[in-house]
């Protein structure tokens, strides 16, 4: 490294804290909070991977019903069914989240 810039990057070392450890977020705020808040409420992970898999039931059904609708209504019945399908990663990844803080 050119000299100064050695000491540079140990000032910022120092003022930002090691990444991932939760030193390096400002005053206040906690890591997790999203999981922390919603395990708190009561909700665990096993409710949400039971969610994910009950959308994917729902997106099927959703998909099957667009098919025996008429014409003019199909293509709204289908973005129904793929907007529903859209829902079981996202609950299943917060999900595992609310696990690893159990």
């Amino acid at each position: 490294m050119p000299r100064g810039q050695a000491a540079a990057v140990e000032r910022r070392r120092e003022r930002v804290g090691r990444r991932g450890t939760g030193q390096d977020l400002p005053i206040g705020y906690q890591g997790h909070m999203l999981t922390t808040f919603l395990h708190r409420r009561g909700l665990r992970g096993w409710y949400l991977h039971a969610t994910s898999i009950a959308s994917v039931g729902l997106c099927i059904g959703l998909w099957i019903r667009a098919k025996t609708v008429d014409q003019t209504e199909r293509g709204n019945a289908e973005r129904r069914a793929i907007f529903v399908g859209l829902w079981p990663p996202t609950l299943w990844l917060v999900g595992d989240s609310l696990e690893r803080l159990e």
